[in-house]
């Protein structure tokens, strides 16, 4: 009988030490899953997708749903826990009474957090799509098997979490936009992609978020030729224009009837004919016959929008409208390319300085300059969802039409204003306060 019950014994105590360390080794499994699934760049597993990788793929697939997911891996890796630690406790406690009872939790403690716990999750987070690949198809195994007890442990949390008064949306999804933002900041911060190269990526993301009221050019500044004017005054402004595309207004400038282009411009006053050139006679000149018929778009309009539509009908210039029809500015394709690229100047373009650096660390500015083309600058972050120009921050902050050499103190700025025409803020002087 002695026998027998030693026997027994020492048949249970392998056996119970096999099935702990395979437990052990499904504790690892599930923890390392969950690291290298959660950590795993998407962008990187739809490339490994886009090459052929089956588990690429598949990690893709049960990503989609993060909420299914950490609840099948929190309960395998709970169960095969729990299981482990009862198992070795019955162990522990049929060698060494109750003192086993310590015993098992100690070294199971020890073997959980090693083996199945730090060991895993150390390996997961330094090769998470390489992981997540070979771990997708037998987690999608888990998934689908546990679904009804997920699923009805879900209903739980939601009946809890509205007893509370909170409420969670389960189609929720990361912001695509918001995550690749913040991704590129870090980058930059960690020193792996440069500011030019920063600017550039987030300008593009920044397109879905910007209106073309916010870099159109102000109708005021609009260069402009009046379709009334005599035709050798309107040739010889044109001329003289650094534009390409001059707006022709009849009347009055709200009244835009047309658009020039130098090169139409140029074709009709230097054809060629077979026998020679013919003689162009200015003063039966019709601006209105090589003008082009205006395009108008609202100041609503997104950055991304209406680059695709200027794509899309092969046009560089558009005229920008309020909501009563009232002219406001106007946009070109290349504005729009600036806004991800920086500034772009050709022989032609008049240079001027909005910004200058002074001895002292200062920056003059002029008070046109956008906000967002200060803060490229410098890496500065004024707020600019209330006004576009720095002469627009100062107003909205202030609350008044300011002075000469008035000076004003807000987002960790002093403003301070030295030149002025009439309403309008010429140049202003910034200095950063500690």
């Amino acid at each position: 009988m002695l026998i027998a019950n030693w026997e027994t014994n020492y048949i249970f105590g392998w056996g119970g030490i096999i099935g702990i360390f395979f437990l052990l080794i499904m504790s690892a499994f599930f923890s390392g899953s969950e690291t290298a699934l959660t950590a795993s760049s998407r962008a990187r597993l739809r490339n490994m997708t886009d090459r052929g990788s089956k588990g690429a793929k598949k990690a893709l697939e049960i990503t989609t749903d993060n909420e299914s997911l950490i609840g099948t891996i929190l309960l395998g890796n709970n169960v095969v826990n729990i299981f482990a630690t009862s198992l070795a406790t019955t162990i522990f406690v049929s060698i060494f009474g109750e003192k086993g009872i310590a015993y098992a939790t100690i070294i199971m403690t020890m073997l959980i957090l090693i083996f199945a716990e730090l060991l895993p999750k150390t390996y997961a987070i330094n090769n998470p799509e390489s992981a997540a690949r070979r771990v997708a198809p037998l987690i999608a195994f888990f998934v689908f098997f546990f679904s009804p007890v997920i699923h009805f442990v879900r209903k739980i949390v939601q009946i809890i979490l509205s007893l509370t008064g909170l409420k969670i949306d389960p189609n929720k999804q990361v912001l695509a936009l918001e995550e690749i933002a913040g991704a590129i900041a870090l980058h930059h911060s960690e020193g792996a992609v440069k500011k030019d190269a920063r600017d550039r990526l987030l300008g593009v993301l920044d397109l879905p978020d910007r209106v073309v009221e916010e870099i159109m050019l102000h109708r005021s500044q609009i260069e402009m030729v009046d379709a009334d004017d005599n035709p050798k005054k309107i040739l010889q402004k044109c001329l003289k224009s650094p534009y390409t595309r001059i707006p022709i207004f009849k009347n009055n400038q709200e009244n835009v009837v047309g658009v020039l282009h130098a090169k139409d411009l140029l074709r009709k006053t230097s054809t060629i004919s077979s026998t020679g050139r013919k003689k162009f006679n200015i003063d039966t000149f019709d601006i209105m016959k090589v003008a082009m018929k205006p395009y108008f778009i609202p100041e609503t309009t997104t950055l991304d929008l209406q680059m695709r539509q200027f794509l899309k009908r092969k046009a560089h210039f558009a005229l920008v409208v309020d909501e009563y029809g009232d002219l406001r500015g106007l946009i070109t394709l290349e504005d729009i390319i600036e806004e991800i690229i920086g500034e772009i100047t050709d022989e032609h373009d008049v240079d001027i300085d909005q910004m200058v650096g002074t001895s002292d660390g200062n920056v003059i500015v002029d008070g046109g300059m956008s906000i967002r083309d200060l803060n490229r600058a410098y890496d500065w972050s004024l707020p600019d969802n209330e006004a576009n120009t720095i002469a627009g921050l100062v107003i909205h902050e202030a609350q008044l039409i300011p002075v000469v050499g008035q000076v004003f103190n807000f987002h960790g700025f002093k403003f301070e204003i030295l030149e002025k025409e009439k309403n309008k803020i010429l140049k202003i002087k910034l200095v950063q306060l500690d």
